[in-house]
């Protein structure tokens, strides 16, 4: 077997959005995988036929990635641009969607219709209605019925504008979208017969999530309303699609909604959070809704779990829905402790879990209780599983070769008690053909969040790193998902009881492994964690070098620079600069930077809005300042996701800068001058 390489990441597969067709007899999913040539990934539209057993490739264009069921279940609606021609208009500044068909038997797609719309969704209603959402902005003039003349100088006065914006809302631009002041996620009607659109939703409602009822003639949709600032309350809104009218279904009130699904047409099932006790990070609860009054009942009083998956990987690309309906069930997505479940309530309040194996579901699909998962199990990349009474049954080995042919380390788990009553769990990878006469270096790894965890399923990063001859340990301390609201709440404690945790975990694992030199230790993490490698290298200097990834250093410009750092900050901070300015400069890293004494490795992305590039820059500047070993790279076109669907020489590029900054620093013949 050889030993994993940086570069095998380009060869795996990543599976994402399956779903079963309206009969249930088919279902469809994306299988993208990295192209180095073009610095970008292939995604094509792969089928299961369930009666066959049988798995087939049904586009190769490489762009396949949005998709729906055509209601006759032998059609698959996907969006694509074929046409050079239509590159060349999007290229020019036009908005378009082009949407082609494709028989499940084969053969070559169609196009069926087109729209002047950026459409990230599309939902069949009837032979020739579609429900559709679009990004809308009120400051962009559309180019439909112009002449050739108007529409050149339309085209013209939009390249001007990109010199320049305005911004009158917060948040004024989001991560991996950019600027979105008044942009909103509109919903339209498109009726093929008359080629016509229609918007359903007003200019100033962001759909948040939208979903139909059995017959296709209403959707419920969670929805915010807003002008200047965004809130993080929403409601439920009505639409009518016969009547072709919207209602708003609840009252104005402080309330989080998602997820909300028919039951009937007089009554919704939904999650929901009012976020008095453990403010935005609180797990959602299940509730009743009626359609008629919009009066509210808590459906699961005692639940508290939360109801998505966040288990940490650098191996997936896509995603899927995290909520469906089928049957009297309602299936949904768990997080506990360390891996990702999937569960299903009805509609008398029992819930069960239904798998049960260590691991993660990544994206599900349920069509008359029949399920169909793709997700990660132990050291497996992504595969298609089916699940059925109970057990698991793998249909497909696209990642196979992984597990046969290369060298890996098994996560060993282990659990050390922190404070009185506070147990965290971790797990630590040897190096690959340990030699148990030699002393290594290691790395402590955070993870982001910070409420997610860290779990024992393939990550690719921390895998190189042990066949690159390093121990790597990681944890989920407090403040991670997984084990309730009062597990993840450290608002106000940033940089306390978590940094105690992640110490005493390093403690812990030094004790139980002596053949991890304590010299030659590193730390490392990414956003939150990213935070927390700036908070310790300015709190100790057990370390010997330290990558801190799209991080955050200063409590005052991440609060009023980042897309959610004006309620974020309040929220999890507990201040603001008007409230109590202490406590956001003893929270903030950059206020240490004068202690530091660890070479220090920032990474960050220049369109990185989650956490942005002042944040590095300060630590960085603050660092050079005081005369500390320190580098910064910054990756042009990239985002906050740079480590997980970043361009992949930029992926690949990223992991060769932390790896030589610790082999610069913690090698065994490491030159820490040059």
């Amino acid at each position: 077997m050889e030993k994993l390489g940086l570069d095998d990441f380009l060869n795996y597969k990543f599976l994402s959005g399956v779903e079963y067709s309206p009969n249930g007899k088919y279902a469809c999913f994306v299988v993208h995988q990295a192209n180095l040539e073009e610095n970008g990934y292939n995604s094509n539209l792969w089928l299961y036929d369930e009666a066959q057993s049988n798995l087939f490739q049904l586009t190769a264009w490489n762009q396949e990635k949005l998709f729906t069921w055509l209601e006759d279940s032998k059609h698959i609606l996907f969006s694509a641009l074929r046409n050079p021609k239509d590159k060349e208009r999007q290229a020019e500044g036009e908005d378009l969607t082009v949407f082609y068909k494709i028989n499940v038997g084969g053969g070559e797609a169609r196009e069926e219709f087109r729209v002047p719309l950026k459409v990230n969704d599309v939902r069949h209603l009837a032979a020739d209605r579609f429900l559709l959402t679009a990004v809308y902005n009120p400051g962009r003039r559309e180019l439909e019925g112009l002449s050739t003349q108007e529409k050149a100088e339309a085209l013209e006065e939009r390249e001007k504008n990109k010199d320049f914006e305005v911004l009158e809302e917060i948040p004024f631009w989001s991560n991996g979208r950019g600027f979105v002041s008044k942009t909103r996620s509109r919903l339209y009607l498109y009726k093929r017969q008359t080629h016509t659109w229609q918007a359903l939703t007003g200019e100033n409602l962001q759909v948040q999530g939208v979903q139909l009822n059995a017959e296709k003639t209403k959707a419920i949709v969670v929805g915010q309303e807003f002008e200047g600032k965004a809130e993080q309350t929403n409601a439920l809104y009505l639409i009518d699609l016969l009547k072709e009218t919207v209602h708003k279904i609840t009252p104005e009130e402080e309330f989080s909604y998602s997820n909300a699904f028919f039951i009937n047409d007089q009554q919704v099932i939904c999650q929901g959070k009012d976020m008095k006790t453990y403010g935005l990070n609180e797990n959602a609860r299940f509730y009743l809704v009626s359609v008629p009054t919009g009066e509210k009942e808590l459906f699961t009083p005692d639940f508290d779990k939360s109801t998505w998956n966040s288990v940490g990987s650098d191996c997936r690309y896509g995603g899927g829905e995290a909520v469906q309906l089928d049957g009297e069930h309602l299936y949904f997505l768990t997080t506990e402790k360390d891996s990702s479940y999937l569960n299903r309530l009805s509609f008398q309040g029992e819930a069960e879990q239904l798998t049960v194996g260590g691991g993660t579901v990544d994206s599900y699909s349920v069509r008359g209780g029949k399920i169909l998962f793709i997700g990660l199990r132990g050291l497996k990349l992504q595969e298609l599983y089916r699940w059925e009474q109970g057990q698991e049954t793998a249909l497909t080995e696209f990642n196979a070769w992984v597990a046969k042919s290369r060298k890996l380390s098994e996560p060993r788990p282990l659990s050390v008690e922190t404070a009185p009553g506070v147990t965290i769990d971790g797990w630590v990878l040897f190096p690959v053909d340990y030699d148990p006469g030699r002393k290594y270096p290691g790395i402590l790894n955070i993870h982001g969040g910070p409420k997610t965890v860290y779990g024992p399923v393939f990550f690719h990063e921390m895998q190189y790193w042990a066949n690159q001859g390093y121990f790597v340990f990681f944890c989920n301390p407090r403040g991670s998902d997984g084990r309730g609201n009062e597990f993840a709440d450290i608002r106000g404690k940033y940089g306390t009881v978590d940094y105690e945790d992640l110490m005493s975990f390093t403690d812990f694992v030094l004790e139980r492994h002596p053949n991890i030199d304590e010299e030659r230790l590193a730390v490392a993490g990414g956003s939150y964690g990213g935070f927390m490698t700036n908070w310790i290298i300015g709190h100790t200097d057990r370390f010997k070098a330290a990558a801190s990834q799209r991080s955050i250093s200063n409590w005052f410009s991440m609060g009023y620079t980042a897309d959610i750092g004006y309620f974020f900050v309040d929220d999890q901070i507990g201040a603001s600069p008007w409230s109590d300015w202490e406590k956001l400069w003893a929270q903030s890293p950059l206020k240490y930077a004068d202690q530091v004494q660890t070479p220090t490795l920032f990474i960050h992305s220049e369109e990185d809005y989650r956490c942005w590039l002042p944040e590095g820059l300060q630590m960085f500047t603050a660092l050079k300042y005081h005369g500390v070993q320190s580098r910064l790279c910054l990756f042009r076109g990239e985002n906050h996701e740079l480590s997980r669907s970043g361009k992949p020489r930029q992926r690949r590029r990223r992991l060769e800068e932390i790896t030589n900054w610790f082999q610069r620093f913690l090698g065994e013949n490491s030159n820490k001058d040059y």
